[in-house]
């Protein structure tokens, strides 16, 4: 019998080094699009999709993140004294989201060794994985659309956008063959290849569904560059023994908002959708001199 998606695994364990100084002392992962951290639209994602349980793997100085998904009772009890129930739901809405459990990544040794800390946590069955800087919008929750074809393929399934030129070095490539409108059958899988090197214009971005026979792979997989075990390499092994893969084109936008530049444009794109701000911070932006 085909098991249900039920579990999702955030990576949260990062140094956060390309915002620096911000993240000296503050998890990336809290860094506010507009007024709610990143890893909480990951969290909310997760949730719309049908996720019941969510680790996420953190690490020294990450205490922030267990905090903003606890009860503050303190806070609270201030908005309820000053009568902001609005407010109040608002926070208490939070804590109440959904089962999170938490495991520390002593040292960050890569994606691949952060996946491998949820092995006791997804027992036998399979998961998800989310990138919480990779911040998607779409009408369909991107998870969701990736655990749509996981049921009807029941095997393992990536999120592919399409990137042109130079950038694509800097993304996992997939060499795969179409099977279905936007759904792919991987043959290969290459981490960040050089623009002249890569099989094709399919990236990889931050939505995983895996099966357990993930962590035997990370468990064989070396280190790789900067001594970090990277998924793609796991992936490999699996694929070399013709272990299905499948890849889904995501319908939707992704926000690389571990990237300053990247953060900033989710930031404008978002505070444009609001329906507190859009129209106020439409009007300011067109009185800048650009």
């Amino acid at each position: 019998m085909k098991q249900k998606v039920r579990k999702a695994v955030f990576p949260a364990a990062g140094l956060g080094t390309r915002f620096l100084p911000a993240t000296k002392a503050s998890p990336k992962e809290m860094l506010p699009l507009v007024d709610k951290p990143l890893i909480q639209y990951g969290v909310e994602e997760a949730v719309a999709s049908g996720i019941e349980s969510i680790l996420i793997i953190t690490g020294r100085d990450k205490a922030a993140i267990e905090d903003h998904f606890d009860i503050s009772f303190e806070l609270e009890t201030v908005l309820k004294e000053r009568g902001k129930q609005k407010e109040f739901e608002q926070v208490r809405a939070i804590s109440e989201m959904t089962n999170i459990s938490y495991i520390r990544q002593k040292q960050a040794l890569g994606l691949g060794h952060a996946i491998y800390q949820a092995k006791d946590f997804v027992g036998d069955e399979p998961f998800a994985v989310i990138l919480p800087d990779d911040i998607m919008e779409s009408q369909t929750p991107a998870l969701k659309q990736l655990i749509e074809v996981y049921e009807r393929y029941d095997a393992p399934v990536l999120a592919t956008m399409q990137v042109a030129g130079e950038a694509i070095s800097r993304f996992g490539v997939i060499d795969a063959e179409a099977v279905a409108e936007d759904v792919y059958k991987i043959r290969h899988v290459v981490e960040k290849p050089k623009y002249e090197d890569a099989p094709s214009d399919m990236a990889v971005v931050g939505r995983y569904i895996f099966t357990p026979e993930i962590f035997g792979a990370i468990e064989r997989t070396e280190p790789g560059a900067g001594g970090e075990i990277q998924v793609a390499d796991a992936m490999r092994i699996l694929l070399d023994k013709d272990f299905p893969f499948y890849a889904v084109k995501l319908d939707g936008v992704r926000h690389d908002a571990g990237d300053k530049l990247g953060f900033l444009i989710a930031t404008v794109e978002f505070a444009l959708k609001r329906d507190d701000l859009g129209a106020d911070f439409r009007e300011y932006l067109k009185t800048l001199q650009l």
